[in-house]
């Protein structure tokens, strides 16, 4: 954040990319497990990461908001109660949260909004119990969530990891809280990448994780999907042992996720998009998005400490691409497809459908309203190449549908959206960026 825009003729900006919500939130309930304080550094503020902050102090944690850094005094143990946390939308206080909170004493409810409400928690519910938490989910089997926690035994689990990786991130970033070492044998896992950042972060923190090859290791941006292909499709198991976590100081890297709109930007309008901070040494696989725009004809720079994306040319189509491990940035391709010279096919994508929305119901409707023809099935959608048209987007209150029919709306004049204020649930500041990058370009956020 703060970094100066930078243009020169041939269209080359640098853009503002807040910190990744992945880490960001991961960072907090470490930094609340660890004995001591720890300071991150460039955390994002955002809708999720507030209720996820807001969330830890209602647990009993003192957190020091400063400007560009906040401060977390650690427990070093799991949290007393009673308690009762709001998480509003955010789906990882809702996965995360509980864990740490069984870890601890006393009764706990954790609630949150009719959307969030909406969203499964059964294999985390069902972990939680084997564990020895006493665990009442909600009439739909998943928030209000009431724990009442006497501390979590350890052991061997066998977790059903088909529908989100966040399940086995909740239980892996409190296992050293446990008394005894979890072995967790993750099938079906989906989201691969987030699962390697959540073990790098943990050994920043100085958890002892052993992975077998399955899981794929944390790899720069340009082998990362090497690394999950030769990982397989059967899940993967990870062993933690007890013993807790040391406070630290870390930096968080711009969000991936949040990039991939402004890459995606840049190969459509034929310009020069630079994130610095976000380079070959990421943890987030999401940066994986841009070997995608590659494969679509953009000339793709991945450097020590910064990406950049130049568009080159018509967008190229005429393939498939698997992206079940970056799925957050598959709307995104989705929403600028129909201006390629081919079709475009995405698969591998069907846990998408469990996230803010259904996403792929969700993309599938909008291009249709558009104008533009589109297939799809449980795990997979087609764009066709088009002429889109003028139309509102529905969003569904879900801030990657908004972000990613802005970057098309930057092509096809008059598209407006329902609902532009869903982009704070992750970048606030999302529409003025655009604006500031791409001037009157940038769809209209009147709703």
């Amino acid at each position: 954040m703060g970094t100066p825009t930078s243009t020169d003729n041939r269209g080359a900006v640098t853009a503002r990319i807040p910190g990744s919500k992945s880490i960001t939130n991961r960072v907090l309930l470490l930094a609340a497990a660890a004995a001591g304080t720890t300071r991150l550094d460039d955390p994002l503020e955002s809708e999720d990461t507030v209720a996820f902050r807001k969330a830890l102090t209602d647990l009993g944690v003192e957190v020091t908001v400063g400007q560009g850094s906040w401060e977390v005094r650690g427990t070093g143990r799991g949290p007393s109660g009673p308690a009762r946390i709001w998480c509003a939308d955010a789906g990882t206080a809702a996965r995360f949260l509980p864990v740490l909170a069984a870890t601890g004493e006393g009764e706990f409810v954790f609630e949150g909004s009719a959307q969030l409400t909406a969203r499964p928690l059964g294999p985390l519910v069902e972990a939680l119990a084997e564990l020895g938490a006493g665990v009442e989910p909600g009439a739909g089997g998943g928030l209000p969530l009431r724990i009442d926690a006497r501390g979590l035994s350890g052991g061997e689990l066998r977790l059903d990891s088909s529908t989100s990786s966040q399940y086995l991130t909740g239980l892996l970033l409190s296992a050293p809280l446990m008394r005894q070492p979890l072995t967790v044998s993750a099938a079906g896992l989906v989201s691969r990448p987030y699962i390697a950042m959540t073990v790098a972060l943990m050994r920043t923190f100085g958890a002892k994780v052993a992975e077998v090859a399955e899981v794929p290791p944390v790899a720069p941006a340009a082998s990362a999907a090497s690394a999950a292909s030769a990982a397989g499709s059967s899940g993967g198991t990870v062993r933690v042992e007890p013993g807790g976590y040391v406070g630290t100081r870390i930096r968080i890297e711009p969000d991936a996720s949040t990039a991939s709109y402004f890459f995606a930007a840049a190969a459509l309008t034929g310009t020069r998009v630079t994130v610095p901070h976000l380079g070959r040494d990421s943890l987030q696989g999401d940066l994986r998005f841009v070997e995608v725009l590659a494969k679509a004809g953009a000339q793709v720079e991945i450097e020590a400490d910064s990406t950049a994306v130049t568009g080159v040319g018509p967008l190229r189509g005429g393939f498939e691409v698997d992206m079940g491990d970056i799925s957050d940035t598959f709307m995104t391709l989705a929403a600028i497809a129909p201006l390629a010279d081919g079709p475009i096919t995405i698969r591998g994508i069907g846990h998408a459908r469990l996230k803010e929305s259904d996403r792929i119901a969700a993309v599938s409707g909008n291009l249709r309203a558009l104008g533009v023809r589109v297939e799809d099935g449980p795990d997979w959608i087609t764009i066709h190449p088009g002429r889109p048209a003028a139309a509102t987007v529905a969003c569904h209150r879900d801030h990657r549908i908004a972000m990613a029919f802005s970057v098309l709306g930057l092509r096809v004049p008059g598209i407006t959206l329902d609902d532009p204020g869903c982009v704070g649930k992750t970048f606030p500041g999302f529409h003025e960026e655009l604006r500031r990058l791409f001037g009157e370009q940038a769809v209209s956020t009147a709703s």
